[in-house]
């Protein structure tokens, strides 16, 4: 079994790549390849803790992937100095069931949720988007920007979070990286960070709109990753109910998206007003963009399918690259 730490994940998940990952894993869950059961939470209650157990199977013109996920929120390790996320991913060997390696998952995790937005922006942003806006400034928000300036040519940056010092932080750690662009901004308020934006990426956990309508300009996109329970929303429902909506999964946004549940509940959208999912389009089944002046809306729970399509890139790679340690097992 190969054994991959946060380090070798991250050098064995190249953004570029995993984005062209996401595209064949949504493809696969659209058209019906893909093995996908909803994920099992399982709650730890003397530790005021969940567990989230995700397998998936996917089948693509690159081959077969086969994994489970397990994912655990524990409140108090903060307080222990340890990650409040903690996750890993196993590999099995599509053709005989065999343990084939172990990947750290938080890393994967931040990786392959940012490429899916990747996926999205590149299908769904005008492709004349300069500016991105990014809400949240912790390990997604990262990924978000960085998956944004693989899919558009960005040359500006505004950054918000509710604590100024992490956004700082944030701005200098990632200005000039790689494909990232110098120019991050930190931004003082949310309409400051979206009114010139042609993308905007909300990667927080917020219970409440984080940004207001009417600083949404048209032509804008939008990708969402935060608000994966019904109780938590990132978008104002206005917003909601004027854009072109695409997901991930017809099924689990219905189930866990906040963002969706809530604009439904209010009367603001009907189920039918969900245009599409992702996969869709990229199979070429349905549009995408119908104008410049559209705004598009690409919202994401996560789906198990990206974590089998990116754990099998990165054990790809990292045999390729050699990456991690071999164990017997």
């Amino acid at each position: 079994m190969l054994i991959l730490n946060a380090d070798e994940v991250r050098q064995a998940l190249p953004m570029k790549q995993v984005i062209a990952a996401m595209k064949d894993a949504y493809a696969s869950l659209s058209d019906g390849t893909a093995v996908v059961p909803l994920r099992t939470r399982l709650q730890i209650p003397s530790h005021n803790a969940l567990s989230l157990f995700m397998p998936a199977y996917m089948k693509s013109d690159s081959g077969e992937a086969l994994a489970i996920k397990v994912v655990s929120l524990y409140p108090q390790n903060p307080s222990r100095g340890l990650a409040y996320i903690q996750a890993a991913v196993l590999v099995l060997e599509s053709d005989t069931g065999r343990a084939i390696a172990l990947l750290e998952g938080s890393t994967l995790t931040a990786i392959r949720t940012g490429a899916g937005s990747g996926a999205a922006i590149d299908l769904l942003a005008r492709k004349d988007s300069k500016v991105a806006a990014i809400f949240g400034a912790g390990a997604q928000g990262r990924t978000q920007l960085e998956a944004a300036c693989n899919a558009r040519n960005i040359e500006t940056v505004f950054i918000f979070n509710l604590t100024i010092e992490k956004a700082k932080a944030f701005a200098e750690d990632m200005a000039g990286r790689n494909s990232i662009p110098k120019d991050i901004r930190v931004a003082q308020t949310p309409r400051e960070a979206i009114e010139n934006a042609d993308i905007i990426c909300t990667a927080t956990t917020s219970s409440k709109p984080v940004f207001e309508d009417k600083d949404v300009k048209p032509g804008t996109h939008i990708s969402a990753i935060g608000a994966y329970t019904p109780e938590m929303q990132e978008l104002p429902v206005e917003t909601v109910s004027r854009a072109r909506i695409v997901v991930d999964s017809y099924a689990t946004v219905m189930e866990e998206a906040g963002d969706i549940v809530q604009a439904i509940q209010a009367g603001a959208i009907k189920e039918s007003d969900i245009h599409a999912e992702i996969g869709e389009i990229v199979l070429g089944k349905k549009s995408g963009r119908q104008s410049e002046d559209e705004i598009t809306f690409f919202k994401s729970v996560g789906n198990a399918v990206q974590d089998a399509a990116a754990a099998q890139l990165a054990l790809q790679n990292a045999r390729n690259m050699r990456l991690g340690t071999e164990v017997d097992f």
